[in-house]
């Protein structure tokens, strides 16, 4: 279970790591506007534009996930199977998070289909 837990802080701290790549952008873009840094980051282009779209996407995608893997603990005990589904799904976040960066588009919704599909196996699990 340490492991399946260790998977549901990742992706609920992936956000935070995602925000890297953006305040890297951000900096190089005149300096980082503590200020009104959501103006800024709407006015990046490129790879920042997409370094932003990634981080907003880290936090949506929780919103599928926290719920399938909280579900399991709640009503399962958390066996191989739910392991197995949750190391997929951080892997599938962080292939993401580099195609989107380095804009490789057709890899990167693949991984999202794949994600939000272990997302729906988890649930399915409790059938």
């Amino acid at each position: 279970m340490t492991i399946f837990l260790l998977c549901l802080m990742l992706v609920c701290v992936m956000p935070f790591l995602a925000k890297v790549p953006l305040a890297v952008a951000m900096q190089r873009a005149g300096g980082y506007d503590n200020r009104h840094p959501r103006a800024q980051q709407q006015s990046l282009e490129g790879f920042g534009a997409r370094a932003n779209a990634a981080h907003y996407n880290c936090f949506e995608a929780i919103t599928y996930f926290a719920p399938a893997a909280l579900a399991v603990l709640a009503l399962s005990t958390v066996g191989a199977t739910h392991v197995y589904l949750a190391v997929a799904f951080v892997i599938c976040r962080i292939v993401y998070l580099l195609c989107y960066w380095y804009d490789i588009d057709k890899l990167r919704s693949i991984m999202f289909v794949a994600g939000l599909g272990i997302s729906v196996a988890l649930f399915a699990t409790l059938l």
